[in-house]
């Protein structure tokens, strides 16, 4: 059998050099082409902050990013290098191997541990970096910090030091760590290298390799043990580090009772944890000091003690502590524990501002409360987001491309009244063009934009059980007016398009034709260059930006379009509101959107999930950003001034947030108290209004976020905006209300409201019921409603013949000092997706009634109520002959509004005489058609 032939030590040289050589260029090309996108992405972002007015935002995050990743690439860099160019030295000093091979292989073996060591560097440091670089808004809002005025019950420390200091701290330790470790296991693999490989024999063959007696030797030359050494002690004492930040971290505990540290945490584990830091920056003491002697006795019994401190007092010894001590005795151990979480999460979530307000409770709403509350009473909402966004939909859509995304709940003066509408922006749904326009000039060109609103009142219902608007069609027309009814940016615009060509955008549909418009903002950036033409096309893989000859000098590129996304590229460090909401001001169109300061910094207060795996324990809605529709700009005001995470922002962001009082008064009337918010603060109140400690550790005044039947299925009550005279106060406002029952019980107990108008805004009130009295809760009167007879009956009947009923939200609407419950009643045919409000029902007190309007409703429920005054009556009008045996005794006329008034209440009187006497016959024959069927 033939040996197999040795590789000879210049072809093998000339092989690997070719190879390496390859490997370079491939290299160099990877890096420039990722380079190249990402300069071209960053100038694309510049160009559009250029256009927005917001270059320095960007400047200061490019610069902090930039200067962030050099210096840690840098000084990773310099520190792996230089301890890799030690460990090569030092280990030619004890490679026998090496001393015996020929010069040439050797010559390649070092040449190979230089260039791996460097590209092995440059990964790394790559790395490091990135991770480094895009932790920009740690270190920004550790060079400006905002005292928080409170101190932590734990160590004394203002609230700044955690949320602001200590998270820079652990960034550098994580660097750190990173940097040691990464550095020692490259020395590592370069003595490996050096003392392994030549033990190799390569053959020439199918990449085969055979090794030989490989041995490995923990007997180093002195040089190596200390260098080995030095990194190790230096790794000890990032562990030391580690665990002095762990020991702050002891505020985030979520192992005791309530979040936060506990009296395990304070007494047992925390004198463990400082142990273990003197034990680590010892263990890095004796690692030098061994370094003198021989063998590694001392180190191995160093850190065996270690790990055994680390298992018995980090773990077993707080829980013996905490079987032992505290379990027996848990309430008086726990309460300080307790009252620093209760008192630190209200002033994270600013439940500490809720004003709590003893409700008199009786049992109906009387017909003089409902009369003294006529405002109250004429915005009852009947209209629910869902089934009237399909209404929308299908009445309001005009044309297949148009599309309602979302109903938003606001309010307006209305031919001079306070009136509670909902409305939606009806925006283009380029994906809804036929198939056959879905053409690249179409989508980028001509169908560029949506058109105007459709709003109508909360309460007004057509005979055809559909809404009255205030504002539709296209062009718009109705009660407000739109001189810049085009919507370029909203909650559907995801696409980039282009403006100001030489083809005509298509404005909105008229009769057989359709108008077109040019563009007429300045948000864009310029396309006129074809250096431009050629980045675009690059960055949006759009081919037809470059050879588009509808593109000139004056076309403009908008993009980042969608709302929530181009708040986001200017402040990614704030959270954002599920629901903008589109405001009619001016004229013109604007997105409000709610954004939120938040972090999981925190000490002691209760974590809550924000979805998408986001857990803060600190939320405040510092930021109002209003966007324009048409132009793109954005102004984010700042809404909340005692919040000192945002006045952080405002340092590193000079410009960026501009004060509240700026905000135009016909925009400012329309802030409301965020829904996110509200849900998150009304979650918490459940536990947290028990302010005392052992109710608190008892759960004796736990509430519960009632349940209510909504489209057939119980579902969780979500919070609703209502026009209200809140107990107290002198008129109508807009708030956000949600009423509270208790644990396994239906009746209510307390409703909280978020006020939203004029000064008030952002106040917070819980009214809370008499503990001895009986209100009744939502599922309650769903109950009731379902035990009616007549209404039971009612809806079976829809429900059989073709149709589906939709039973709406239960709104609870406190008047006076008792509630009124409200459920509209949707059908919706099988065939259709048209929901029609043909049904409200009305309950206070004992009595559930279902009537076609609110008005006949609520002339049932008091029959004694005053009717609705009459519209008076035109000037010069002939007055109206008297009735027959109508007027006072001594016989003077009565005024015309007196006899109109009479009239109008006679009628309605025989109206729901005759309506009784209708339903009473429906019954009869339905039980007469029902024996007559049974009969055959």
């Amino acid at each position: 059998m033939d040996e197999p032939r040795r590789i000879g030590p210049r072809e093998g040289g000339q092989a690997m050099a070719g190879q390496t050589k390859l490997a370079i260029i491939g290299f160099v090309v990877f890096v420039a082409l990722i380079v190249s996108g990402r300069l071209g992405g960053l100038y694309v972002d510049w160009l559009w902050f250029q256009s927005v007015g917001l270059q320095a935002v960007f400047a200061t995050r490019f610069v902090a990013q930039i200067t962030l990743f050099v210096v840690a690439a840098l000084a990773f860099f310099a520190i792996f290098i230089a301890n890799v160019v030690i460990a090569l030295r030092l280990a030619s000093r004890y490679d026998a191997y090496v001393d015996s091979m020929p010069w040439s292989q050797a010559r390649q073996i070092n040449l190979l541990l230089r260039l791996g060591s460097i590209g092995a560097g440059i990964l790394l440091a790559f790395l490091v970096a990135s991770r480094i670089a895009s932790s920009w808004e740690v270190v920004l809002r550790f060079l400006n910090p905002t005292s928080f005025g409170v101190a932590d019950p734990l160590f004394g420390r203002d609230l700044s030091f955690f949320v602001f200091i200590l998270p820079m701290y652990g960034l550098l330790e994580g660097w750190y760590l990173a940097t040691i470790l990464l550095t020692l296991l490259g020395c590592l693999a370069v003595y490996a290298v050096r003392f392994l490989l030549p033990q190799v024999s390569f053959t020439e063959g199918a990449m085969e390799s055979q090794v030989q007696n490989l041995k490995l030797n923990l007997d180093f030359g002195p040089g190596i043990k200390a260098h080995l050494s030095v990194l190790v002690a230096l790794l000890a004492l990032g562990f030391a580090w580690q665990g002095w930040l762990g020991i702050y971290e002891l505020v985030y505990s979520p192992t005791g009772l309530v979040f936060g540290a506990g009296y395990a945490d304070a007494n047992a584990r925390l004198p463990v944890m400082w142990l273990l830091v003197g034990i680590a920056v010892l263990f890095a003491i004796l690692v030098l000091v061994n370094i003198g002697r021989r063998g590694y006795g001392l180190v191995a019994y160093a850190l065996a003690a270690w790990i055994g401190i680390a298992i018995l007092g980090g773990a077993i010894y707080p829980g013996i502590v905490q079987r032992l001590q505290v379990l027996p005795s848990e309430l008086d151990k726990e309460r300080p524990y307790i009252e620093n979480n209760v008192n630190l999460t209200s002033q994270a979530y600013a439940l500490d501002r809720i004003n709590e307000v003893d409700y008199p409770a009786e049992d109906a709403v009387t017909a003089g409360e409902v009369d003294g509350n006529p405002a109250t009473i004429k915005n009852i909402r009947l209209w629910d987001p869902e089934p009237l966004l399909n209404t929308y939909n299908q009445i309001q859509s005009i044309r297949l491309y148009y599309d309602f995304v979302d109903v938003d709940v606001d309010r307006y003066v209305i031919d001079g009244e306070y009136r509670q509408v909902m409305l939606a922006a009806r925006e283009l749904s380029p994906g809804k063009l036929a198939s056959q326009a879905q053409t690249w000039v179409n989508r980028r060109l001509q169908f560029t934009h949506g058109y105007g609103v459709a709003m109508s009142p909360v309460n007004e219902v057509t005979p055809e059980g559909l809404p009255e608007l205030f504002v539709q069609d296209v062009p718009p027309r109705g009660k407000l007016s739109l001189a810049r009814p085009e919507i370029y940016y909203g909650e559907n615009t995801n696409d980039q398009v282009i403006v100001k060509t030489t083809t005509p955008e298509f404005d909105y549909p008229k009769g057989d034709d359709n108008v077109y418009v040019e563009y007429q903002g300045n948000s864009g950036v310029a396309l006129g260059s074809l250096l431009r033409r050629l980045l675009f096309a690059w960055q949006f893989g759009d081919v037809n930006i470059l050879f588009s000859g509808s593109i000139t000098s004056e076309s403009m590129i908008l993009y980042n379009r969608n709302i929530k996304e181009r708040a986001k590229m200017v402040a990614p460090f704030l959270s954002y509101d599920r629901d903008p909401y589109i405001v009619v001001a001016d004229d013109h169109l604007y997105w409000v959107l709610d954004a939120y300061t938040q972090t999981d910094r925190y000490p002691y207060s209760q974590p809550v999930s924000l979805g998408r795996g986001i857990k803060v324990n600190y939320l405040r809605n510092s930021v109002k950003v209003v966007i324009d529709a048409y132009e793109g700009d954005m102004r984010f005001y700042l809404a909340d001034s005692s919040d000192p995470i945002i006045h952080t922002y405002a340092a590193i962001f000079p410009g960026l947030f501009v004060p509240l009082e700026e905000m135009p008064q016909a925009l400012r009337s329309h802030l409301r108290y965020p829904q996110d918010l509200f849900n998150v603060q009304a979650e918490l109140y459940r536990t947290y209004h028990m302010r005392d400690a052992r109710v608190f550790y008892n759960k004796e005044d736990l509430w519960n976020i009632p349940n209510e039947v909504y489209l057939d299925k119980p579902v969780p009550m979500q919070p609703y905006y209502v026009i209200m005279r809140l107990p107290g106060e002198e008129r109508e406002e807009f708030a956000l209300i949600l009423p509270y029952t208790p644990p396994n019980k239906n009746n209510m107990i307390t409703w909280l409201a978020a006020r939203s108008d004029g000064d008030a805004y952002g106040k917070l009130v819980a009214y809370k019921y008499p503990k001895d009295k009986l209100i009744y809760g939502p599922m309650q009167i769903e109950a009731r409603i379902d035990q009616d007879p007549r209404i039971s009956e009612q809806l079976t009947l829809w429900n059989q013949a073709g149709s589906r009923v939709m039973r709406g939200n239960m709104i609870v609407i406190p008047i006076g000092k008792s509630n009124l419950y409200v459920e509209p009643i949707y059908l919706q045919s099988e065939q259709t997706q048209l929901p029609e409000m043909k049904r409200v029902v009305l309950a206070t007190g004992n009595r559930v009634i279902m009537e076609p309007t609110v008005d006949i409703g609520l002339r049932r429920l008091f029959p004694t109520r005053a009717a609705p005054a009459a519209p008076p009556v035109a000037a010069g009008a002939p007055a109206a002959a008297p009735a027959p045996g109508v007027g006072p005794a001594t016989g003077v006329t009565p005024p015309p509004e007196k006899k109109l008034s009479d009239a109008a209440k006679s009628l309605l009187d025989r109206y729901l005489k005759l309506q009784e006497d209708m339903k009473a016959m429906e019954s009869d024959l339905r039980r007469l058609l029902e024996a007559a069927e049974s009969g055959r």
